[in-house]
Order: C-alpha cells, then sequence, then structure tokens
C-alpha cells in the first residue's frame, strides 16, 4: 500500500519566486486586444477533416509549453502531453479510440446524445487520426511522486487539466490561425 503526502505539506522544494509585473494598457488597448483575441478564438471549428501538411515540431513543442502555464491546484501541474507522430503508433491509438467511442455511441450516451450528433454528421469513425501528422495526448495525473516515493497529492486534476486544454486550444489558434485549415492539428475529447 502507497503511503500518502502528509510529508509534503510544507516541504522545501527550493521553488524560486518569480516576482510578477504585469504589463498595463490604456483602455482603448484593452478593449481592442480583447476584441481582437475574440475575432481570432471565435474563428475556431472542431472539425473532422483536416490538411496532412506537416507542422514545424517547435510550433507543436511551443503549444505544449503555453498549456504548461495553466494554473492548476497548488502549482502541481497534473498533466502530461504526448506527441505522437509515428503512423503505426497513431493507427494504433485510432483502433482504440474508435473501439471505445462505438461503445459510448452504442450504450453509454443514450439516444438523445446520439440524436443530438447526428446533425453534426459525426459517429465513432475518426479517419482524421491517421491522417494528421500528429496527436497530442493529454493525460491528467491524480497523483505525482515526491523524491522519498511518497505519493503526492495533485489536487483539482481534472479541472487543471481542463483548463490547460483549453489554453492548448488557444494557443494552437493562435499560432495556426493564418492557416486555411488547422493543418496537422486533431482535437479529440475523449476519455479512454
Amino acid at each position: 500500500m502507497d503511503e500518502v503526502d502528509e510529508e509534503w505539506q510544507g516541504l522545501d522544494e527550493n521553488v524560486a519566486h518569480i516576482p510578477f509585473f504585469a504589463e498595463r494598457y490604456s483602455e482603448a488597448e484593452m478593449i481592442k486586444r480583447s476584441q481582437m483575441f475574440y475575432e481570432l478564438l471565435n474563428k475556431r471549428r472542431s472539425v473532422r477533416f483536416l490538411s496532412d501538411e506537416m507542422v514545424p515540431r517547435e510550433v507543436i513543442d511551443n503549444v505544449i509549453r503555453t498549456a504548461g502555464t495553466s494554473p492548476s491546484g497548488a502549482h502541481t501541474e497534473p498533466w502530461t502531453f504526448v506527441v505522437v507522430q509515428d503512423q503505426y503508433l497513431k493507427h494504433k491509438i485510432r483502433e482504440i479510440v474508435e473501439e471505445e467511442e462505438e461503445i459510448n455511441y452504442k450504450k453509454r450516451m443514450g439516444d438523445r446524445w446520439v440524436n443530438d450528433l447526428k446533425r453534426l454528421r459525426t459517429n465513432w469513425i475518426k479517419e482524421y487520426l491517421d491522417t494528421a501528422p500528429y496527436l497530442i495526448l493529454i493525460f491528467k495525473q491524480v497523483y505525482g511522486r515526491l523524491p522519498n516515493g511518497k505519493k503526492k497529492t495533485h489536487y483539482y486534476n481534472e479541472i487543471s487539466v481542463s483548463i490547460a486544454c483549453g489554453i492548448l486550444l488557444a494557443a494552437l489558434m493562435f499560432d495556426i490561425s493564418q492557416l486555411d485549415f488547422l493543418r496537422g492539428f486533431s482535437v479529440l475529447s475523449s476519455t479512454c
């Protein structure tokens, strides 16, 4: 049986304090910037098709770093981002996702939910998981490990990971907003 993290309370991790200095904008500039950001994100769509055109790996790394700036309970950062480019692995992931999604559609979601999705012409088949040059898998960590091997609780792990995913989506939109299609990106919410 794993021991819990009683010793973590007050554990000195030698984390340096990083002072916060906010840049201040005029009211007009705030309005302009907020409107521009809204207009950018309002272009985001959930699509079931995408280009197979490559995206520089540095873009992928940067949007993941951006998502990693997300707030988290007690700054535990309860997420792991995994980038998959290997075609065989992407196909295996697709098979797993489709198997789970088929169960969702046939058993878990219920008739009303499935009927609501019909107008979107979507189902459990996810061809785009093979097409996308990269898949970004995001895993929540319910707990971590202290140097002594004991469990370290990750507070609000699901909410923290959800916020990080939202920041990831915004960063993706910001970085690729000049493209006609969301080339190389696929966002699939799944609980597999």
